[in-house]
């Protein structure tokens, strides 16, 4: 009776001891994206007092390494043509020419083949920072930063605006 005690004991604290440990994180080993062509890659650059119209766009690989550059010449628009092949992500760095009126570094980063236009401008910025802080210029890490870059406070989470539940809204459905 003693042994049959015992073996119990013995097996609810293997199983308890078994339960309490972390499975280790499943690492993906998903391959790199890559644009199989050249892309274009085009948008529009602004800061908060509105659109840059002088400075210049640097397109660069995640290690640094420069793709495609181009100047701002009275115009806040850029396009860039990314060579085929190209691993993503892709960081492209707004950078001033030095006038007063064009402020501070800004970046957007391109995570998804076939998507071309890509803004650069202060929210840009922000996202880009918190998902390397996440870990990196995943889509993961990227959506994540959006989430957490958009204060909508939770009662105004339906598409129209209205803050709360549209079924009591004026008393009720009408």
């Amino acid at each position: 009776m003693n042994l049959c005690k015992f073996t119990t004991f013995f097996l609810m604290m293997t199983l308890l001891i078994a339960c309490g440990r972390e499975q280790p994180p499943q690492i993906s080993n998903q391959p790199a994206k890559t644009d199989k062509s050249p892309a274009s890659l085009q948008g529009a650059v602004s800061n908060n007092s509105g659109p840059v119209k002088h400075g210049k766009i640097e397109a660069r690989t995640a290690s640094g390494d420069l793709l495609a550059e181009t100047t701002l010449e009275n115009s806040a628009r850029y396009l860039l043509t990314i060579p085929a092949g190209t691993v993503l992500p892709v960081i492209l760095n707004y950078i001033p020419d030095g006038r007063a009126a064009d402020g501070e570094k800004m970046q957007t980063v391109a995570v998804q083949p076939g998507i071309s236009r890509y803004d650069i401008n202060p929210l840009t910025t922000a996202i880009a920072r918190q998902a390397k802080a996440l870990g990196g210029y995943s889509l993961r890490n990227m959506v994540q930063a959006a989430e957490d870059g958009v204060h909508v406070p939770d009662a105004n989470k339906t598409s129209t605006g209205f803050r709360g539940d549209p079924t009591t809204q004026y008393g009720g459905w009408h």
